[in-house]
């Protein structure tokens, strides 16, 4: 027997639309019609009522209890049973007002917090109205902090793009840690009130997040070794300088190779006219636009698994001329007994491998060799390295 409409079906369904930020979101809109809210309940069938007469008495006196409790009223309706005639059964739950609403779910105190949020932004910016009918939990949970955030925003609508880092900003109690802690917050509510000349739309996400709004942003950093002593810089050979410093060096190395293990990048061989680049995992894109990576061979060595292939067709992307290194199935073989475990493997198809890369890759998705089949790069042989490298032309 399935159950009867009861007070805790009432709950849920108040739940629902507190949840959904529903009863928050009509507070802002005077026509909105969600009140006077009807809930129906399951009542019992004639069938039922023939079974459980007294089960069902119970539950009509503990549903009207509640009700009475509560504050909200029943709908009736008349079953006429040919044992126990006209009976009146509860087949909805009435609740007239959104404040009965807020009583039965103690959420009043929220609800007045809202009123209070929604009034200091929308007597600031008004444009936000939209975002708080879709977003009010949102709103509701930055509690304390929106004095702080109406002051950013306030801050960044008179200096737009204002070309400065996130540190510089000075404002009581806005340091870098609390925007660093809400950009994707910042970003939504930055949206609705920046004129759109001053928001770069061609970046997003919490990366994107200084670009987007035209502050200054910590410089991307590329660490690479020059495997050529004779190509040391003031006798340097391991560095890390900043992408836009990096796209204008231009050194004479003219085999580029690419490695995501930063031990692996560590321990690379020594090699004539050859530099290493590691530790950019998926941060591959920080390659892209480097013209002078054009004029050199350039050589990927990633992990033999599904990742490291959706990073070496990323790379492809960028520059189409780049060779994977100890990404094949030789390589995968002979290291049978290190094999390990792909967490979050990738299934997406992938446009710039060659035919045995996309074979490989192929084998790895579609679980051939193994489940989720990973070959860290190092765990593969200095010496099997070492072999690669003295047979890869130049």
């Amino acid at each position: 027997m399935a159950e009867w409409g009861d007070h805790h079906s009432v709950m849920a369904k108040l739940q629902r639309l507190w949840s959904s930020g529903r009863l928050l979101a009509a507070r802002l809109d005077p026509d909105d019609d969600l009140f006077p809210l009807r809930i129906p309940l399951r009542t019992p069938s004639a069938r039922e009522l023939s079974m459980h007469f007294d089960k069902a008495r119970a539950w009509i006196a503990t549903l009207r209890q509640a009700s009475g409790k509560h504050g909200y009223e029943l709908e009736w309706k008349t079953i006429n049973h040919r044992l126990h005639g006209a009976n009146q059964l509860p087949r909805a739950a009435l609740i007239e007002t959104p404040e009965l609403a807020l009583h039965i779910l103690r959420k009043r105190a929220d609800a007045r917090r809202f009123d209070d949020i929604s009034h200091a932004l929308l007597e600031r910016f008004p444009e936000l109205r939209e975002w708080l009918r879709r977003k009010p939990l949102k709103a509701l949970e930055q509690g304390d902090d929106w004095p702080r955030l109406l002051a950013i925003l306030d801050w960044l609508r008179r200096h737009p793009r204002p070309g400065v880092y996130p540190r510089q900003i000075d404002l009581p109690g806005v340091h870098t840690k609390f925007i660093e802690a809400r950009k994707g917050l910042l970003s939504e509510l930055l949206d609705h009130i920046l004129p759109g000349d001053a928001i770069d739309t061609s970046a997003s996400g919490a990366r994107g997040f200084e670009r987007r709004y035209g502050f200054l942003a910590k410089p991307t950093l590329i660490r690479f070794r020059l495997l050529d002593t004779s190509q040391f810089i003031h006798g340097l050979g391991d560095l890390s300088i900043p992408l836009a410093d990096f796209r204008r060096l231009a050194p004479p190395a003219r085999h580029v190779f690419i490695t995501e293990n930063d031990i692996n990048g560590l321990a690379f061989p020594m090699r004539a006219d050859s530099l290493v680049i590691f530790g950019l995992g998926y941060g591959l894109e920080a390659l892209k636009g480097i013209p002078w990576l054009a004029g050199r061979q350039i050589h990927y060595w990633g992990d033999i698994d599904t990742h490291g292939f959706a990073m070496l067709d990323q790379l492809r992307g960028y520059h189409p001329h780049a060779r994977s290194l100890l990404m094949d199935e030789a390589t995968l073989l002979k290291h049978r007994a290190l094999w390990g475990r792909e967490n979050r493997p990738t299934r997406r198809e992938l446009n710039h491998l060659s035919r045995a890369e996309q074979h490989l890759y192929d084998a790895l998705r579609e679980n051939r060799h193994q489940e989720n089949l990973r070959l860290e790069q190092e765990r593969i042989g200095y010496d099997w390295l070492e072999t690669a490298l003295r047979q890869s032309s130049g």
